[in-house]
Parts: structure tokens; sequence; C-alpha cells
């Protein structure tokens, strides 16, 4: 199995707007907590990519970044640069998905070592996230040197269950 990680330029969205709602919905009815619930539709996948992500990457706002399997667009990762004036020195990372069917494979981990890279070239010297707290993510970004600022009860639904979960802030200086 080959991957590459690539960025999707403005130019790339509309070909690959299918495979990034294939990814959202997939990670979405998996259990991913990334913003959404159940029912989550193909169509609701579709729209969040056309009117939230899009704009931000056509505006600079955002950098995507996908990771390519076999040539294959199978997960990805945002970097979010739109921030206030006194924050200019960092960027927040969203939305690290990799469809089910690809994990294990060690994308997510390429994916953030590529959004870290791209953070520097852009002279950025912090990284800011959230996860849910106890998540396989956690343990992920840990493992790249994140380090926990904290955590919030009762933060967000869980994506397939009704109850509230926490959520855990970690964040990561970059050299």
């Amino acid at each position: 199995m080959t991957h590459d990680i690539r960025k999707l330029h403005p130019a790339d969205l509309a070909i690959h707007l299918d495979a990034l709602a294939d990814i959202l919905l997939a990670c979405v009815a998996d259990g991913a907590s990334v913003s959404f619930v159940l029912p989550f539709s193909q169509a609701e996948a579709t729209t969040f990519w056309l009117q939230k992500v899009f704009p931000a990457v056509q505006n600079g706002e955002t950098v995507l970044l996908g990771s390519f399997l076999n040539g294959e667009l199978v997960g990805t990762v945002q970097l979010c640069l739109g921030l206030p004036a006194n924050q200019q020195h960092r960027g927040d990372v969203s939305k690290l998905l990799v469809h089910p069917k690809a994990r294990r494979a060690g994308l997510a981990r390429a994916l953030m070592q590529a959004l870290e890279e791209e953070t520097r070239k852009r002279g950025k010297v912090l990284l800011v996230l959230d996860t849910r707290s106890g998540d396989p993510s956690q343990r992920l970004y840990e493992s790249l040197g994140y380090q926990v600022a904290g955590s919030i009860p009762g933060f967000c639904k869980h994506p397939t269950e009704e109850h509230f979960e926490a959520t855990t802030y970690l964040y990561k200086a970059l050299d």
C-alpha cells in the first residue's frame, strides 16, 4: 500500500467533494466525535464541505490536507489559520478524519506530521486542538508531543448515544 499526503487546493475541491463527504459520513457513523450526531446524511456531509470548509480554503483561512491510499482519498485534516490579530502566531487543528476502512495504517499520524510541517512553513509556533477525552485520537496527539491543557466535562453530545462527553484541549509548541 502506498500513501501520500497532499494539500488540496481550491481547484481540487470539487474533484474530491464526494470522497470528502464519504469520509466524514463514515467517521460519524463509526462514532467519531467531530461535531455531528446521527442521523447524519450524505447531503449534510456534502453541505458541510461546500458551505463551511471550501470557502475557508478558497479565502486562505484554512489549509486542507488529504491522505491518499493507492490513489484514493481516505483521510483529511484542516489547519485553521483565520484567527484574531492577537493569535496570528498559531493555528488550530480541525477534523482529523480517516475513513474506517483505512485505519491502522499510520495515515492519521502522517496527516498530523504534514500539518505540523505546513504550520512551520507558515511561521506559526503553536498548534491547538480538542478531542473527545479518552478517545484513541488523544493518545495519538499525546504520542506526537501534544500536551493536555485541560478538559471540560459534558462539552459535547455523543454522536450515537444520548449522553454528554468531556472534551480535552491539547497544544503543541513547534520548534
